[in-house]
């Protein structure tokens, strides 16, 4: 496969025009969401699940917050709760896995993965895995956190017209970051599979790349990188499932951990478990596929 700038680059604008697409509309959403104070009123739907995972009630509003807008919002909500280490990792388990649900799951649906699926798929393996780590022995986890109680700073606005102009800065702002780190990154696989070095092992470069990106930056950037492969026909529905699923439960695990680990998280048993897991589930599901194309 001879390497060509031009294909790179209409594969890269192809890309980020369909994550502009869901970013914009789904980020500026979210901040009238949070700016209503919305989420309120459903957290306490979420209270058998901080009850199950042994988190206080009040944690409600903090996972209902990862999990329909971000992390930051999450965390604003956590931090003055003093919650314990062995508490900040149980969250750090369950919102690393299912958090930004809507935009997120708009995403796997480009590439062809059901939102039921992406769902529910999200939600069992967050509430399964973050369980684990309630059975864990307290002294595991020991307190080495940078900051205690000191919730980051949540914006506040004088009216909507301030949200939404401020909304749509940050939502264009963010597209361009993604829009130009995706774009180096395509034409990064693109020239690494132009080597003669690697052209036969193609296919297993995409898969390899992809997660990789995804694991380390987040579903965002590397469903970029997947959304350009599905579209050339170089990966097959099965390997977009397995590395879709794979990156559902283990994404941005450097960032992510990180911003739980400064109040005390456990670092190695949330990365661990996350990407166990990951294996996990993604073999699970094409085990059942195979089954499924057995029938």
């Amino acid at each position: 496969m001879k390497f060509s700038i031009k294909t790179s680059l209409q594969s890269s604008l192809k890309s980020s025009i369909v994550i502009l697409k869901l970013i914009v509309p789904i980020y500026i959403l979210a901040d009238i969401l949070f700016y209503y104070n919305l989420l309120e009123y459903i957290s306490f739907i979420f209270e058998p699940i901080t009850s199950f995972l042994n988190l206080p009630n009040e944690t409600a509003l903090a996972i209902v917050s990862g999990m329909f807008l971000n992390l930051y919002a999450a965390i604003a909500f956590a931090a003055p709760l003093g919650l314990s280490p062995k508490e900040w990792t149980i969250l750090a388990v369950f919102l690393g896995i299912c958090h930004a649900l809507i935009v997120e799951t708009a995403i796997m649906k480009k590439l062809g993965i059901s939102k039921t699926f992406s769902f529910l798929l999200r939600l069992i393996a967050g509430i399964l895995v973050s369980y684990i780590v309630t059975l864990m022995p307290e002294h595991w986890f020991v307190s080495d956190a940078i900051l205690q109680n000191q919730a980051p700073t949540l914006s506040s606005y004088n009216s909507i017209f301030d949200l939404l102009s401020n909304s749509i800065y940050e939502s264009i702002y963010l597209s361009i970051q993604v829009i130009i780190l995706v774009t180096l990154l395509i034409f990064s696989l693109d020239f690494i599979k132009s080597l003669k070095i690697v052209e036969e092992y193609s296919n297993k470069v995409n898969s390899a790349f992809s997660i990789t990106i995804g694991v380390i930056l987040g579903i965002t950037y590397g469903a970029g990188i997947l959304i350009s492969e599905y579209e050339k026909n170089t990966l097959t529905k099965k390997e977009i499932l397995y590395i879709g699923t794979f990156l559902m439960i283990c994404h941005a695990i450097i960032e992510d951990t990180l911003l739980f680990v400064i109040f005390g998280a456990n670092i190695w048993i949330i990365v661990i478990l996350r990407v166990l897991f990951a294996f996990i589930f993604a073999t699970i599901c094409m085990k059942l596929l195979s089954l499924k194309v057995q029938d």
